[in-house]
């Protein structure tokens, strides 16, 4: 299987929040996980200046447009082309042309690489948010979305909890 790429869609102009999501709802109703890693509108922070208030807001980087991060092959291609809202991929003709690595990092979308210290079984504690000082044993790792699956005990049973890599740290 080859590797996954990032890949630009259009998108009529104001759907794509909702193509996002009826992308995300297919990849699960298809258990597409593992060939569509990612879903992204990327935004930015602007600040806007109405009636001489300061404010600051997210605006779309890219509007009329959806990135993925997938693997391109005729299921995730028919999936995406016959998504309600888009118009089709950036390419020539019908052949969607990956991003290079270069443009997501110059787009300031790409994210470095992680070296995580922790495996699957191993105890964490929670060191900010919600379920901080909070201790568990990590059930799965997901590198692309940069999450632990953590058990964590509530209510007497135990709960899966999904935590960033930033969020917890292996117990000694």
């Amino acid at each position: 299987m080859s590797d996954a790429n990032w890949y630009v869609v259009h998108t009529y102009s104001g759907y794509e929040n909702k193509v996002k999501a009826n992308i995300e709802k297919t990849i699960e109703n298809r258990k597409l996980q593992d060939q569509i890693l990612e879903v992204s509108v990327p935004l930015q922070d602007v600040i806007e200046v109405k009636n001489g208030v300061k404010k600051k807001v997210q605006k779309k980087m890219f509007p009329g447009y959806v990135l993925l991060n997938m693997i391109m092959n005729d299921d995730t291609w028919y999936v995406v082309r016959n998504t309600r809202g888009v118009t089709g991929f950036v390419g020539p003709g019908s052949k969607p042309v990956p991003l290079t690595d270069f443009e997501m990092k110059s787009m300031g979308i790409k994210k470095d690489e992680m070296v995580i210290d922790f495996a699957v079984g191993d105890t964490v504690t929670v060191v900010s948010g919600v379920w901080e000082n909070t201790q568990g044993v990590i059930k799965a790792i997901n590198e692309h979305k940069q999450i632990v699956t953590i058990n964590i005990d509530m209510f007497g049973r135990e709960t899966p909890v999904e935590i960033s890599f930033t969020d917890v740290k292996v117990e000694n």
